[in-house]
């Protein structure tokens, strides 16, 4: 299987700077989507941005603010956000769609971290 931990949460200021990382581990085969989605409490979770080979994804509320990249050596994805605002406050979520290699099929299936907290005062 494969584990998704992240880091990088924390609490700061409006118009602040994190950057979120996400490290991925375990029976591998091949990442072949790796992003972030957002919860907060009472909403659905939602997709804030991924990353595929060729093609980067991101939530209109995000565009211009927050930066997604992957480093597929390290299996990391990372999630820079700037010019954070309050309504950015959730809890994020790594995200990565995995191919593995089993008894010579070949198998894709989602995982996600356990979420890191995100606040940001107005």
């Amino acid at each position: 299987q494969v584990q998704l931990v992240e880091s990088g949460g924390g609490l700061v200021q409006a118009g602040g700077s994190l950057r979120l990382s996400c490290v991925a581990s375990g029976s591998i085969y091949r990442i072949d989507v790796m992003g972030w989605y957002r919860q907060t409490p009472g909403k659905q979770r939602e997709l804030v941005a991924d990353i595929a080979s060729g093609r980067i994804n991101y939530a209109d509320s995000v565009k211009g603010r927050f930066t997604i990249s992957r480093d597929p050596v390290k299996n990391t994805v990372y999630l820079q956000m700037n010019s954070l605002k309050p309504e950015d406050t959730a809890v994020y979520y790594c995200t990565a769609d995995v191919t593995h290699f089993v008894l010579l099929k070949y198998e894709r299936n989602t995982y996600w971290g356990q979420g890191t907290q995100v606040s940001v005062s107005s």
